[in-house]
C-alpha cells in the first residue's frame, strides 16, 4: 500500500494543506470536505481506495490546516474557495480527475466542474446538495440571513457553530453512536475554536445563498456535460435530505442513487460501504 504523504502548496497567497496517496498512473479522485471539517474526514477512506486510485484531498482556506489570510483580510466566498482550488489543481498539475464532494465541497466542486468540464471524469456526491429538494427545514437562521444580512441574523447562526451542534446534530443524528468515533468530531471543535475562526464561518454561512442561486446552473452542466454520477448518502442527514441524492436523477437518468442507513458524516460510520460503492462506480466509468 502507497501511504498517505502530506503536504502544502501556496496559491495565491493561501498554503493549502492537503493530503495526497497512491499513484499517479492510476485515475485520480479529489476530495473535497465540507462544513465544518477538513482532509482529515476522508482519513478511513482513503486507505481502502489507495491501491487502485490517485488520491488527493486539500483542506479548503478557512479550514483544517490550510493557512490563509484571517478574517478581513481575503475574501471567504465559496467562489473564493473555488478559485483556490482550481489554482491548487494546476499548482500540482491535476489536468484530469473525478470529484468527490461532500457538504461545502459541493458548490465549490461544481464550480470547478462547471469551469472546466473536460477535467472532470465523474462525481461521487456524498451529501452534497444540488438541488432545492435536498433541503430539510432546519435551515430558518441560515435563511433570515441570507435574507437580510444584518447583525442580529448573523449572530443567531452561530448557534451551528457550537460544540453541542457539531457533535449532537451534524454528527450525532441519525448515526449509530458505537460506530460514530469521536476523533473527526472533536477535531473540529477544535479548529472552530481557534481564533477568527467563527467570523469566517458566519462569512461562508451568510455567502451559502450564492450556492442556491447557483443551482440552475449545476443542473444545466448535468444535462449538458452529462458527468457520470454516483450519489452516496446518509437517509438520516438532518439538513440534507434523501430527495436530494433523488433530484440528481431528474438531470442525470442514468445517475447511481444508494441511500445509507447513516446520518450527514456518513464516512464516519460506513467508510466501508462507501468505499465499496465509490471504487465500483470509478472503475466503470472513470478508467480514462
Amino acid at each position: 500500500m502507497t501511504r498517505v504523504s502530506y503536504h502544502t502548496v501556496e496559491v495565491d497567497g493561501v498554503d493549502v494543506f492537503y493530503r495526497e496517496a497512491g499513484h499517479r498512473s492510476n485515475p485520480t479522485l479529489m476530495l473535497l470536505h465540507g462544513f465544518p471539517t477538513a482532509s482529515h474526514m476522508f482519513r478511513d477512506l482513503i486507505p481502502r481506495l489507495v491501491d487502485r486510485f490517485h488520491l488527493v484531498a486539500p483542506d479548503l482556506p478557512g479550514f483544517g490546516q490550510t493557512k490563509a489570510p484571517p478574517h478581513g483580510a481575503f475574501d471567504y466566498t465559496f467562489d473564493r474557495l473555488a478559485e483556490v482550488v482550481e489554482g491548487f489543481t494546476r499548482s500540482i498539475g491535476l489536468d484530469r480527475y473525478a470529484l468527490y464532494i461532500f457538504d461545502y465541497g459541493a458548490p465549490v466542486g461544481l464550480r470547478l466542474a462547471m469551469r472546466h468540464p473536460e477535467r472532470v471524469s465523474a462525481i461521487v456526491s456524498q451529501n452534497g446538495n444540488a438541488y432545492l429538494e435536498g433541503f430539510s427545514d432546519q435551515w430558518g437562521a441560515w435563511q433570515a440571513y441570507w435574507r437580510e444580512p444584518s447583525e442580529a441574523n448573523r449572530e443567531a447562526c452561530r448557534a451551528s457553530l457550537r460544540p453541542g451542534t457539531i457533535r449532537d446534530w451534524q454528527y450525532g443524528t441519525g448515526a449509530d453512536p458505537s460506530r460514530l468515533s469521536p476523533d473527526g468530531l472533536e477535531l473540529d471543535i477544535a479548529y472552530m475554536a481557534r481564533p477568527g475562526a467563527e467570523e469566517i464561518q458566519l462569512d461562508l454561512i451568510g455567502d451559502y445563498k450564492s450556492n442556491v442561486a447557483l443551482y440552475p446552473a449545476f443542473q444545466s452542466y448535468f444535462r449538458e456535460q452529462r458527468p457520470p454520477l454516483l450519489a452516496v448518502w446518509g437517509r438520516h442527514d438532518p439538513a440534507f435530505l434523501p430527495a436530494g441524492a433523488e433530484a440528481y436523477r431528474r438531470d442525470l437518468p442514468d445517475a447511481e442513487i444508494h441511500l445509507l442507513d447513516a446520518g450527514h458524516f456518513a464516512l464516519e460510520t460506513h467508510a466501508e460501504e462507501i468505499a465499496g460503492l465509490v471504487a465500483g462506480f470509478l472503475e466503470r466509468v472513470a478508467t480514462d
